[in-house]
C-alpha cells in the first residue's frame, strides 16, 4: 500500500499569494524535443523548443527558486554539483539523484508511484490505449514495463525516449490547467482540447489514487457535462451554451469565500455556470466572480491578462482595464463598435443565495480593488502595474510573452520572465527590486539573502525557449498548499 511520506500532508489554497508551502510541476521531458513544425499549434505550441536550452537555462532555474523557497535543504550547498551533472538526473523523477521534494512535486512522480499498484497500472494502462487507440498486443507489451519507465512513456509518449508510440504531452508543464485547489477542494478540470485529454487522464488516476490526496477523496469535484450532450448536433456542441471545458488558468482563488472564474478561448460558460452550482451546493465559497474575456489566442486565459503579486498589487494587461477603456472612447470608432453591443470584456458576480441577481462589475481595477480592499482586508493603497508600463506596442507584445502571468511565492515575491523590459521597468518604478534567479540563487547560497526576508521582489527567469510554449510561472504551477 501507497504511503505519504510528507511530513504536512494538508492541501489547502485559499489566496493567490499567501506563502507557498507545496505545489505540483512537470519539467520539460522528452517529448517536447520530438514536437514537429506540422503539429506544433495542434499540440498548442506556436513553434517548436530546444529542449536543452529550455530546461538547463530557463525551467531547471524555476526549479531551483521553488526548491529554496519550499524545501532549501535540498538545493543549499548544491549548487555546484547539480550544475556539474550532464545527465540532469537532479531534475528527471525515478533518477538515482532525483530532489525527491514532498513540497515541490512533479506529477510524473506520483504517477509512477501510483503505477505500482498492478489493479491502478491495469485500468490506467487500459483507459490510456484506449484514447490513443493502441492494439491489444501493445497494451500487453506496456504492462510489462516498470512503474518509472511506463510514467515516462504515458507523458512522453515514447519508449525508452525514442520510439514514438503516441503524441507527447508538451502541455504538461502547464500543470495548473489539470486541477485547481479550493479551500479544501480540488477541482479536476476539462480541458478544452483533444491534444490535452491524456493530461486529464493522468491527472485524474493521480487525483484519486495517490495516497497524498485520499483524505480529500470525497472533497475531488468533477464537472459533468451536458446531460443530453450526446444528442446534440455537432455545430451546438461547439457552442459555449453546450460544450463543457475549463482550464485551471482561467480560476483563481483570491480569497476564502471568493473564487474568480474566466470564459475564454479555453472556458465555457457552461462549465462555469456547472462549478458554480457545485461549490455553492458544497458551501465552498460564498461569492463567484465571472470574467469574460476576448475568445482570442492572445489572451487564452484570465491568468494571461491579470495576476496579483500582493495583496495590494496587481499586474494587467492596459487594453483590456479601465485604462484601456479610456483610450477607446477618445476614438469616433468607439461610439459605433461592435463593443457597444456585444462587450468583449465582462464581469459579473454572484453571491451564494442570490445567483438570479448578480452584480455587474465595471472594469477590471474595480474588481482587482475589492478583492484587496474587502476580501482581503488591505489597508494599503491598491496599485496597479500594467503590462509593457502600458505604453503602445509593449503593453500588447510583452503580454503575449506573458507579463501578466506571474507565480507569487509569497506576498509581493513573484517569479516570472526577464524578456519583458518595459514591464520590468513599471516593476522597479513600483518599489521593486528585479533580479535573475542565478543572481538570487547565488546571493541564497552565500546568505546574502534568503528567501524568509525577501520582499517586494520579481525574480526573472530566461525565456528564449519557455516563452513559445505560450505560458508563463502561474501556468507552470499547482498550487495545492498555502498559507493564508
Amino acid at each position: 500500500m501507497l504511503t505519504d511520506k510528507s511530513t504536512n500532508p494538508t492541501i489547502h489554497v485559499s489566496s493567490e499569494t499567501g506563502t507557498l508551502k507545496r505545489l505540483l510541476i512537470h519539467s520539460p521531458d522528452g517529448g517536447l524535443g520530438k514536437v514537429v513544425p506540422s503539429k506544433a499549434q495542434d499540440w498548442l505550441f506556436e513553434d517548436i523548443v530546444h529542449l536543452d536550452t529550455m530546461r538547463r537555462k530557463e525551467y531547471d532555474y524555476y526549479v531551483k527558486i521553488l526548491l529554496s523557497f519550499l524545501d532549501p535543504g535540498k538545493i543549499k550547498g548544491k549548487l555546484a554539483q547539480i550544475d556539474q551533472d550532464a545527465s540532469r538526473s537532479f531534475y528527471i523523477p525515478g533518477s538515482e539523484n532525483y530532489f525527491n521534494s514532498d513540497y515541490v512535486i512533479d506529477i510524473q512522480k506520483l504517477l509512477a508511484e501510483i503505477l505500482e499498484n498492478e489493479s491502478v497500472r491495469t485500468k490506467l494502462t487500459a483507459a490510456i490505449c484506449g484514447i490513443e487507440r493502441c492494439s491489444y498486443r501493445v497494451q500487453e507489451e506496456l504492462n510489462g514495463y516498470d512503474a518509472d519507465e511506463l510514467a515516462k512513456i504515458f507523458i512522453s509518449g515514447a519508449y525508452s525516449g525514442e520510439k514514438m508510440l503516441f503524441a507527447p504531452l508538451p502541455n504538461l508543464i502547464f500543470m495548473r490547467d489539470i486541477g485547481i485547489v479550493i479551500n479544501n477542494h480540488l477541482l479536476l478540470n476539462k480541458p478544452a482540447k483533444n491534444a490535452r485529454t491524456r493530461e486529464s487522464i493522468l491527472a485524474q488516476f493521480v487525483f484519486f489514487y495517490h495516497p497524498m490526496f485520499a483524505h480529500i477523496r470525497e472533497n475531488i469535484i468533477e464537472i459533468p457535462e451536458n446531460e443530453h450532450h450526446f444528442l446534440l448536433p455537432d455545430e451546438e456542441k461547439a457552442s459555449d451554451y453546450h460544450r463543457c471545458t475549463l482550464e485551471g488558468g482561467d480560476v483563481m482563488m483570491v480569497s476564502p469565500d471568493h473564487l474568480l472564474i474566466g470564459c475564454s478561448e479555453r472556458t465555457s460558460v457552461y462549465a462555469a455556470q456547472q462549478v458554480m452550482k457545485l461549490l455553492f451546493q458544497k458551501d465552498v465559497v460564498k461569492k463567484i466572480t465571472i470574467v469574460k474575456i476576448p475568445k482570442k489566442r492572445d489572451y487564452m486565459h484570465i491568468d494571461t491578462i491579470f495576476t496579483q503579486v500582493k495583496k495590494n498589487v496587481w499586474v494587467l494587461l492596459g487594453s483590456l482595464a479601465r485604462l484601456g477603456d479610456e483610450a477607446r472612447k477618445k476614438d469616433v470608432l468607439h461610439f459605433f463598435g461592435p463593443e457597444n453591443t456585444n462587450k468583449e470584456l465582462r464581469i459579473l458576480q454572484f453571491v451564494k443565495g442570490q445567483e438570479q441577481t448578480p452584480i455587474e462589475i465595471e472594469n477590471l481595477e474595480d474588481l482587482l480593488s475589492s478583492i484587496s480592499t474587502e476580501d482581503l482586508g488591505s489597508t494599503e493603497k491598491v496599485r496597479f502595474i500594467y503590462s509593457g508600463n502600458n505604453e503602445f506596442p509593449y503593453g500588447e507584445r510583452e503580454q503575449w510573452t506573458d507579463s501578466c502571468n506571474l507565480l507569487a511565492l509569497k506576498d509581493g515575491v513573484v517569479i516570472g520572465y526577464d524578456r519583458n523590459d518595459k514591464t520590468l521597468e513599471a516593476f522597479r518604478k513600483e518599489g521593486f527590486r528585479i533580479i535573475s534567479a542565478e543572481n538570487l540563487l547565488n546571493e541564497f547560497e552565500n546568505d546574502r539573502l534568503s528567501p524568509d526576508s525577501l520582499t517586494d521582489t520579481f525574480i526573472t527567469l530566461a525565456s528564449a525557449e519557455l516563452s513559445r510554449a505560450r505560458g508563463g510561472s502561474h501556468c507552470m504551477s499547482m498550487p495545492v498548499l498555502r498559507e493564508l
